[in-house]
């Protein structure tokens, strides 16, 4: 026979109706002093005391009881509504997309309390074979941050998500660089296309994508000494730059201050084909009713005007490409990868070593330099010859002692 039950281990009994255990044990008393009741049921004793000690747990912790029922759909729809209200359109767009694709259709049926890291991690590896890594980690994100919005709200007592890790996902399309010989190529090549001065400009000061769309000509100053642009601000919501760091005032070089120029001219050329049609944004890169760019414009523009030139297919190569190759060709110079990032907006200097530089010669003299200053000892035959004339005497004075 079992023991006694403990003080609060509450009662257990056999329902022959539903045939199973039930547990129960009272919390308390309500305002008309009437017994407030927590009951659990299971298939075996064992079962029910178990679930009824975890509802225990969840009382004790604050948890409240509407939390059971509710799916990782319903979670995951209410961060959807309501945890994206400052964001902007195209980020809700896409999260939107991930967890209507990739989220709900896999978990969404599952009780959000019952969700456990291993099935978050099945998930994961289920999704790795048709998905890129950063699209994996996305998803992962929509499903965290769902999680983290449920727990706040006591319907969940802690992340799960957050145990786990994300795999490798199918490898993307690795970016790439522009060698220097290329790089001339294509700045010297595309000199009588329209987008020649997004190029230059693109290339030669390593701004984003972003932030040149957003460029607008009272951030641009070619007749000062020295010349430069301001780059405060992007196409983000709200219109601020990625990062704090990104904020940035650049210099420009001769080549861009020429092609700028020579933009401001041409600007001015479609402003007057247009006619009424123009729309003044103040923008320096624009349509050719003066509207400003979006992605897809500028990689129609960018590749169309790579068309033609020798060595250069246009179809692997993206606008982004030519802020790599900044970055590239700066390191390939021997300038310091802190001044890089400094250049470019990154906070540190992570990012830019391990995304974003190509470098064309990546050997790191600095360890031969410093031996050959501390070990110079003549060259290598007669560096021979020492070791086989001290040898020849090692021989002689081991026959002496013999």
């Amino acid at each position: 026979m079992s023991g006694r039950r403990a003080r609060g281990d509450g009662g257990l009994h056999w329902d022959e109706k539903r045939q199973r255990w039930i547990a129960s044990t009272t919390i308390g008393y309500d305002g008309r002093g009437k017994r407030m009741v927590k009951r659990a049921s299971g298939r075996t004793r064992t079962e029910a005391r178990d679930k009824l000690r975890a509802l225990m747990r969840d009382h004790a912790d604050g948890l409240v009881m509407s939390g059971r029922g509710v799916t990782v759909e319903w979670a995951v729809r209410d961060w959807l509504t309501f945890g994206l209200v400052n964001r902007s359109a195209k980020t809700v767009e896409l999260n939107r997309y991930l967890c209507e694709t990739h989220l709900i259709p896999h978990l969404g049926a599952r009780q959000l309390r019952a969700l456990t890291a291993a099935q978050v991690e099945g998930w994961l590896q289920l999704l790795r074979l048709d998905l890129s890594t950063r699209t994996l980690q996305l998803a992962r994100s929509c499903l965290s941050r769902a999680v983290r919005r449920a727990m706040q709200r006591d319907l969940v007592r802690r992340n799960v998500v957050e145990l786990t890790q994300v795999p490798s996902g199918r490898p993307g399309r690795a970016s790439k660089a522009f060698t220097p010989k290329l790089a001339d190529a294509v700045l010297n090549g595309t000199r009588a296309d329209r987008f020649h001065a997004y190029i230059v400009v693109s290339m030669l000061t390593g701004a984003r994508t972003e932030e040149l769309r957003a460029l607008r000509w009272d951030h641009v100053h070619l007749d000062v000494d020295p010349p430069f642009i301001e780059v405060w601000r992007s196409v983000r919501a709200g219109g601020d730059t990625k990062t704090r760091r990104s904020r940035r005032t650049l210099a420009l070089s001769n080549r861009c201050v020429d092609a700028l120029r020579l933009e401001a001219e041409r600007q001015s050329r479609d402003r007057e084909s247009a006619g009424p049609a123009w729309q003044e944004t103040g923008l320096v890169f624009t349509s050719l009713v003066g509207t400003a760019l979006d992605a897809a414009n500028v990689r129609r523009y960018f590749r169309r005007a790579l068309a033609g030139l020798p060595g250069v297919e246009p179809g692997e190569w993206t606008p982004r490409e030519l802020r790599h190759s900044f970055v590239s060709l700066l390191s390939d110079a021997g300038v310091p990868i802190e001044e890089i990032a400094r250049l470019v907006g990154h906070s540190g200097t992570t990012v830019t070593e391990l995304v974003y530089r190509h470098q064309l010669r990546p050997v790191v003299q600095t360890g031969a330099r410093v031996m050959d200053r501390l070990f110079a000892s003549g060259s290598v035959q007669d560096r021979s010859h020492a070791i086989s004339h001290s040898g020849g005497q090692a021989d002689r004075s081991a026959n002496d002692l013999a």
